[in-house]
């Protein structure tokens, strides 16, 4: 496995829990969000965007990090050039740091992209440090979450046989309609939480202590 975290322009908590998910990885940051890299302790390998929003002190205390520059007028937002550019190089499983916060074309977008990348096979997390965003398309399993974690679950498609365990309001092979509010704010027991689909596409979004 081989992790990438891509450093977006959004907002970003340096939590522990981001500070683990980060360690250790191999990093590429996306125009401004290189501003995420000094906080998080990241020394990124590449550097990408069409740089209108990094700004001249960013760009002179990372000018040794080489840098693939883009035209504004372009077919795709800086942090999907970075992801992609992770992907090239090998990329298996994503942080994508800073990617709540900001323009919600662009967070919704790479919202989506999760689901994308997941169906190659590539697992990926969208996160600010206090909320993340997870695709779902079979299972999801966590393992480390406090109890009283918020949990919500917001169908992108029409669910069938959507199974929720360790929260306080578990569902067992339950259908959800597109646009529905049932699944929202629901919250983790502790430890193990596992939601599962027998068809559809959903996002999860947990909001860690």
């Amino acid at each position: 496995m081989t992790r990438f975290a891509v450093l977006l322009g959004g907002d970003v908590t340096p939590t522990d829990r981001l500070r683990k998910q980060v360690a250790g990885t191999r990093v590429i940051a996306a125009d401004s969000g290189m501003a995420h890299a000094r906080a998080l302790g990241l020394t990124p390998e590449l550097w990408v965007g069409d740089f209108d929003s990094a700004g001249t002190a960013l760009e002179e205390a990372y000018a040794d990090v080489p840098r693939h520059v883009f035209p504004a007028a372009k077919d795709s937002t800086d942090g999907e050039i970075a992801i992609t550019e992770a992907l090239k190089r090998g990329a298996t499983d994503l942080v994508l740091v800073g990617g709540f916060g900001g323009q919600f074309d662009h967070v919704l977008a790479h919202a989506l992209m999760l689901m994308e990348l997941a169906k190659r096979g590539v697992k990926a997390v969208l996160t600010s440090g206090h909320e993340e965003a997870h695709a779902l398309i079979q299972l999801l399993l966590f393992v480390d979450l406090a109890p009283g974690t918020r949990l919500s679950l917001i169908p992108l498609t029409a669910l069938k046989g959507l199974t929720i365990t360790g929260v306080r309001w578990p569902l067992k092979e339950h259908a959800v309609a597109r646009g529905s509010t049932l699944t929202l704010s629901n919250e983790c027991l502790g430890g193990r939480a596992a939601v599962g689909l027998e068809s559809g596409e959903a996002l999860v979004v947990l909001y860690p202590s």
